[in-house]
């Protein structure tokens, strides 16, 4: 018998048949395509403006209000991508976080005057904590009361939500009033700093920018780096199979609600540092630009919530700065060109 023969593996039938290695699941390639398009918009802009400083100062400002805008919009987006619920009360937590600072920081006003930036951050902190409790709580209850009935029925969630948001901003006028609240950033907070270039910026967006990404890679490793995330992503691909694990999918989502609601409370906050004043319509206001940058993303994306908010600021500030007319539709074209281009947002989620 040849050597090739002696080292053949040997065929016996009553021996048990070694299993097939599994065949390795392809990776996807992540969509840089996105993001790039991020860089060709300021890139476009650079030499309409002409003046590199002025670029710089527009792009860090667009950066920051984005940033804004994604903390707001985060909180509807994670309801909607993982319960299924049109929200359009989302606007009631914006207002009630603004107002809540306007109370807390009024309270604070020694803290808020200090020149000690220690004492700005801590007054700023514990007002985002108390509009954030404050709109959970309230979320908790708008969950209970009008979410709970009208699961899985868009045209329902529509119509009651939009109810809500109505009754919440006429409650919010008989607690605070009709007229505008001025809410100015602690003395620490006020005024830019300017870096290298003649290019200024202003210390509260760098505030806000730092707890947009906070809030950006906090997200990104509950959903996909925690337990609690893979029960929630599990529970909405198939509800039945994890309540037969023994876990309330039902409080998951609840709490899902309350944290959505939460955000949108810190968004408000930061929004009304940002316009330096506050009404009951700022939640109603903001909605616009929310649902823009969900429908950019892709319903239900968190990556695409994000990058969408960073667009929708800098077309904001660029445009503000060219064409101060274009200035309120430059995100709606900005909707219809990317909608044009890919249908389903930027980055859509795939089980939808």
């Amino acid at each position: 018998m040849s050597t090739s023969m002696s080292t053949a593996p040997s065929a016996n039938p009553s021996s048990p048949a070694s299993p097939e290695p599994a065949a390795a699941v392809p990776k996807a390639r992540f969509d840089w395509i996105p993001l790039a398009l991020l860089a060709g918009l300021a890139g476009l802009a650079l030499p309409l403006i002409g003046s590199p400083s002025s670029w710089a100062t527009l792009t860090l400002a667009g950066l920051a209000m984005g940033l804004i805008i994604f903390i707001i919009a985060s909180g509807l987006t994670l309801v909607f991508g993982l319960m299924d619920v049109l929200n359009f009360g989302h606007g009631v937590f914006i207002a009630l976080g603004a107002f809540m600072a306007t109370t807390v920081l009024g309270a604070m006003g020694g803290w808020v005057a200090s020149p000690s930036l220690a004492l700005n951050l801590l007054a700023v902190g514990l007002a985002a904590l108390v509009g954030m409790a404050v709109a959970g709580g309230v979320g908790l209850a708008f969950e209970r009361v009008l979410v709970r009935p009208v699961y899985g029925m868009h045209l329902k969630q529509i119509l009651i939500t939009m109810g809500g948001m109505i009754i919440g901003e006429e409650l919010i006028k008989v607690i605070w009033g009709a007229q505008l609240t001025p809410l100015p950033p602690p003395q620490g907070l006020r005024g830019a700093l300017l870096l290298p270039g003649d290019v200024a910026v202003e210390k509260l967006r760098l505030l806000a920018a730092a707890v947009g990404l906070l809030v950006f890679v906090g997200l990104l490793l509950l959903l996909n780096r925690t337990k609690l995330g893979l029960l929630i992503r599990a529970g909405v691909q198939d509800r039945e199979m994890v309540e037969s694990l023994g876990y309330r999918i039902r409080r998951l989502f609840v709490a899902v609600f309350v944290g959505g609601s939460a955000l949108a409370g810190l968004g408000g906050v930061l929004w009304g540092l940002y316009q330096q004043g506050v009404t009951p319509q700022i939640g109603a206001q903001v909605n616009t630009l929310i649902f823009i940058v969900i429908i950019i993303g892709g319903l239900g994306s968190t990556l695409g919530c994000f990058v969408g908010a960073l667009l929708v600021g800098l077309m904001a500030n660029y445009t503000g700065f060219l064409a101060p007319k274009v200035a309120l539709f430059s995100n709606i074209g900005l909707m219809v060109a990317i909608l044009l281009w890919r249908p389903q947002g930027l980055y859509p989620v795939t089980s939808r």
